[in-house]
């Protein structure tokens, strides 16, 4: 009897122990973020909104020197104009600021639209490469090893470079 049980008793543990190991995750990890800045689409798309903000940051500084030859002219002439031209001329220069803040944030706004447009595509395409390989390989979970502290597990950079050509 004695016997019986501690056979019993093993057969638990052994069944218990095969179950908590198979029962057990495949976890892999990747740094998403080095992935992306490592396709050749990230470095096209980074030109183009690089390109862009140029555009723009000439754009702004012409108008902030055109800004600045005026007011430093009206300043000059000044004392030879009347107060209601010289009013007038304060008033010009405040919407030319004005104007100037407004195309600022426009230019803010269109530049994080832009780069969000372009980035989308590659992120997504990261995203199913990443799955695509997890699936292929068994692994139940990918987490990004930019946040890990300990990254024991897999480390699935190579291989979706290898997926996306890379």
């Amino acid at each position: 009897m004695k016997h019986l049980k501690t056979l019993l008793f093993a057969t638990v543990l052994f069944v218990g122990a095969t179950s908590f190991t198979s029962a057990q995750s495949k976890i892999a990890h990747i740094n998403k973020q080095e992935l992306i800045k490592a396709m050749p689409a990230y470095t096209q798309a980074q030109a183009e909104i690089d390109k862009l903000s140029e555009t723009y940051q000439a754009t702004i500084q012409g108008s902030l020197k055109e800004l600045d030859t005026k007011l430093k002219q009206y300043n000059a002439e000044a004392e030879g104009q009347t107060q209601e031209e010289n009013q007038k001329r304060m008033q010009e220069v405040e919407g030319m600021k004005q104007s100037l803040g407004q195309y600022q944030q426009q230019a803010q706004k269109d530049l994080q639209e832009k780069e969000y447009n372009l980035l989308k595509p590659i992120v997504e395409e990261a995203d199913k490469a990443i799955a695509s390989v997890a699936k292929a390989q068994g692994f139940q979970y990918v987490v990004d090893s930019a946040m890990l502290i300990v990254a024991d597990g897999k480390d699935l950079m190579a291989d979706v470079k290898k997926h996306l050509n890379i």
